[in-house]
């Protein structure tokens, strides 16, 4: 298990460091500069600006710089199009909303999903599985950025306990949650069937059958945990995938996410804060692969010696 960690720790620390350089120089070699929207400011102003922030330095030194900047002061910089604010105060003050949103996103595919894929696989071919299958299709094919208009229309026009948009009261959380988490479900659904398929076809479940052992026991004592193993592989990185992935959600409900930075971030030409984003996710997505592995090792006595 020590091993799985110190390697799963080593990959992410190298995919970081090689993502964040490519976004850095990236990220600069877009057309003109962050400060060129102020019409107002002069040559002078502009170029003040640029040595405030460092940009009027060469592109080796700017990058020695903010690396320093992260290891020895942890400081993701200053916006430079949000003055005065700090990129790590913004993904701290936006972060909890967004991970509220995953996590219950997250939770509610699980809760669609899961069950759906073994009831799909219970009932092979027969009705049963193909209508859990149109619909793990249909959430696949219909993304979240048609999802969440309807959901307004359909639900939160007509019904007061929804907002069409905002983030004010509890119920906010809802619809946006149900949006995001329809492709979840229907990945989970897809992975859990095949799993179980594969799973109630082994030796031992044909002999705890012909020892007329109960079905529902079978599924759950038996069958389920080794089925799971694939849906579970796919829950680290679509967790991580959700949060970064929700910036569509979150503008189409207005919610006050992480997502209106990466927008922001990229139009704005506010290098810092695109850095930040890509630091703070790339070390968000090697966390969520570590601990789907690892609960693929508590699943999997084999995996444990490996």
């Amino acid at each position: 298990m020590l091993k799985t960690i110190l390697s799963r720790i080593t990959q992410t620390i190298v995919v970081v460091f090689l993502l964040v350089t490519f976004v850095f120089f990236a990220v600069r070699a877009i057309p003109g500069n962050p400060f060129a929207s102020d019409k107002g400011k002069t040559a002078e102003e502009q170029a003040a600006l640029e040595a405030y922030y460092g940009l009027d330095q060469p592109l080796p030194v700017q990058y020695a710089n903010y690396w320093k900047k992260i290891l020895f002061a942890g400081d993701f910089g200053d916006s430079t199009s949000m003055k005065g604010r700090k990129v790590s105060t913004l993904i701290s003050e936006a972060f909890p909303i967004s991970l509220q949103l995953g996590l219950l996103s997250l939770t509610l595919g699980m809760l669609i999903g899961i069950p759906l894929g073994v009831v799909a696989a219970l009932f092979h071919n027969k009705w049963q599985d193909y209508a859990a299958m149109v619909v793990a299709m249909a959430g696949i094919c219909i993304v979240a950025f048609v999802l969440g208009p309807i959901f307004q229309i359909s639900f939160a026009l007509p019904l007061d306990f929804f907002n069409v948009a905002g983030w004010s009261r509890p119920g906010d959380i809802i619809l946006p949650s149900v949006t995001l988490c329809f492709g979840v479900a229907a990945y989970l659904a897809r992975l859990t069937r095949g799993g179980m398929l594969d799973t109630l076809s082994q030796d031992y479940i044909r002999t705890a059958r012909a020892k007329g052992v109960p079905t529902g026991q079978i599924i759950i004592k038996h069958a389920l945990r080794p089925a799971l193993q694939p849906a579970v592989t796919f829950l680290g990185p679509a967790f991580a995938a959700i949060i970064t992935g929700s910036f569509v959600v979150e503008s189409i409900f207005l919610i006050p996410g992480m997502g209106q930075f990466f927008v922001l971030g990229i139009t704005n030409k506010d290098y810092n804060l695109v850095l930040g984003l890509v630091l703070f996710y790339g070390i968000l997505m090697g966390l969520a692969n570590l601990l789907s592995d690892l609960a693929l090792i508590m699943m999997d006595p084999k995996l444990r010696t490996a």
